[in-house]
């Protein structure tokens, strides 16, 4: 996106973790890093220690803020009104980089002419953030260089967060931030092998390594190399397969480690949807929510008792190495793959194991031709690697864009405010994320006796303000409601939550918090706005 196709079109980091100790300035955006990827919040908060400037946007007062020299408290859902007022700060005050854009980009001049129609309080208006701040912000990324800007689901997780991510593209490419050590921009992924899985093509419209499934050119390379036509058209993402499956268009879905009843919006609509099935399919290496609907469950094996290899958020490719044997009656997801695949007379799935599997990847990606399991046991290679004799790619973008100019392109983007917003029924916005205690939908750590003591249920936290308004004190039990559903759970009377809004993790399946979200679809990346919903929370 944005001329930066290769680490947006993949979700990757452009710059290693540990380049977040060499910025003068980090932005953190859409990210509750403390809690979502602690690590990675340790190199943040270190950075800030050691004198970075630290510029955390969010609506809650999460950990960041107190390491943070700004914090801007911008409304749910305004991420592209409040970016765009920087880059006008920074245009109009000349902050911008002359010689990277000149040299590096193309398409500045158009969205220059867009960005001079930004009215700044006007901004500060729809954000709810003093115009002091989103001036002081702006000049802070802008001059203290380099700066590194990083987000998470946030961003994402919105009908705009294409737009979101390109506005995020637009202000480091203004600024000269791409392409250096300590700079960039750097979605931090959700979960340990997501990188992984998406590099693989486990995407509706590409083959390995984002190669689209609708050039002729790709495909006869890989009908080449597997002996078999490759279908032209993509495929479907999950909430549209839900909706297929819904409507009655799809009748047999095969679920592999994911847990939608829980993790999709709009869940009620899930189950319905899943019922609707002839036949349900899941793999998986607990009972899920989603496996007890199912016709057959295909038990799997863990981490622990496999080997293969992992991609993690920073395009690094890391050895995973079995420490225990599988248990009685589960097997690795290869072989169970493979043998699924033999029994529906499928060819070329005699893989005698997860080395000979990486090295088909390894002959048909690109970005890691120069990959192998014996360079792998002397540590991890981030990739683009295009031959065996390249050490790997740390930093993305450093002689080019991924276009055919080599030239980041600009595009300016409207702002759009959220699917749903409040009214006199719904008044409050919910906010959904994770905790530090609990992973994903708590299938393995809910499990965990220790962490379920820290954090035994889940916990609706809004402000005092919100509050007393609605004579609801710190425990009380409380109803919450949306347009597709209602829950009920405590409630957490916190300054943490801003006014107008409550937060909710999507950990418990007592309390399961999609049963309330929006199924509503950013229109390019097919993302559910999981972020932003209008709900009534009412005392029981």
């Amino acid at each position: 996106m944005a001329g930066l196709a290769t680490s947006f079109g993949s979700g990757a980091m452009t710059n290693p973790i540990d380049d977040f100790l060499k910025a003068s300035t980090l932005f953190v955006i859409g990210s509750n890093t403390t809690e979502e990827h602690p690590i990675i919040a340790l190199r943040i908060k270190q950075a800030a220690q050691k004198g970075a400037k630290l510029i955390v946007a969010d609506p809650r007062e999460i950990n960041l803020c107190r390491f943070a020299n700004i914090w801007l408290r911008q409304r749910p859902g305004t991420d592209i009104a409040l970016i765009n007022a920087m880059m006008k700060v920074i245009l109009d005050e000349r902050l911008e980089d002359g010689e990277f854009i000149q040299e590096r980009t193309e398409g500045f001049d158009e969205f220059a002419r867009a960005l001079r129609q930004v009215n700044v309080p006007e901004a500060s208006q729809i954000t709810g953030v003093p115009v002091e701040d989103i001036v002081e912000a702006a000049r802070m990324y802008a001059t203290s260089k380099p700066a590194s800007i990083a987000y998470s689901m946030g961003i994402t997780q919105h009908t705009h967060g294409t737009g979101n991510v390109m506005s995020l593209a637009n202000l480091a490419m203004m600024t000269g931030n791409i392409g250096k050590p300590g700079a960039g921009i750097n979605p931090l992924r959700g979960q340990n092998n997501v990188q992984g899985a998406c590099d693989m093509g486990a995407l509706p419209a590409t083959l390995p390594a984002y190669q689209q499934v609708a050039d002729e050119q790709v495909r006869r390379r890989f009908e080449a190399a597997w002996g078999m036509p490759v279908p032209a058209e993509k495929g479907l993402t999950v909430s549209e397969m839900t909706a297929a499956a819904g409507a009655g268009k799809i009748r047999a879905m095969y679920v592999v480690g994911e847990n939608p009843v829980l993790s999709d919006p709009d869940s009620t609509h899930v189950r319905h949807a899943l019922d609707n099935l002839a036949f349900l399919v899941v793999q998986d290496i607990f009972l899920t929510e989603t496996a007890q609907l199912a016709d057959v469950v295909l038990p799997a094996s863990s981490f622990a008792e496999k080997d293969g290899t992992f991609t993690n958020t920073e395009r690094r490719v890391q050895r995973v190495r079995k420490a225990i044997e599988p248990l009685a009656g589960t097997r690795p997801d290869w072989r169970i793959t493979c043998a699924i695949a033999q029994r529906l007379s499928g060819h070329g799935f005699d893989y005698e194991g997860p080395e000979d599997i990486f090295a088909e990847i390894a002959a048909v990606t690109p970005s890691y031709h120069g990959i192998t399991y014996e360079r792998l046991e002397k540590g991890g290679i981030q990739w683009p690697c295009p031959d065996q004799s390249h050490p790997g790619t740390p930093i993305l973008h450093v002689d080019g864009f991924a276009r055919p100019s080599k030239k980041g392109k600009f595009v300016p983007v409207d702002y759009s405010g959220p699917a749903e917003t409040p009214d006199e029924e719904f008044p409050l916005m919910l906010i959904t994320g994770r905790r530090l205690t609990h992973y994903h939908t708590g299938v393995q750590t809910r499990r965990v006796k220790g962490l379920q003591e820290l954090a035994p249920e889940e916990l609706v936290e809004i402000s005092p303000v919100d509050a007393e308004t609605m004579g609801i004190e710190d425990g009380d039990m409380v109803r919450v409601s949306s347009r597709r559903g209602r829950l009920e759970a405590k409630s957490r009377v916190t300054e943490r939550s801003l006014p107008g809004s409550v937060f909710m993790s999507f950990h418990y399946h007592e309390s399961p918090a999609n049963v309330l979200t929006n199924p509503a679809l950013d229109p390019v990346a097919k993302i559910p706005e999981f972020k932003t919903c209008a709900v009534r929370v009412e005392r029981i």
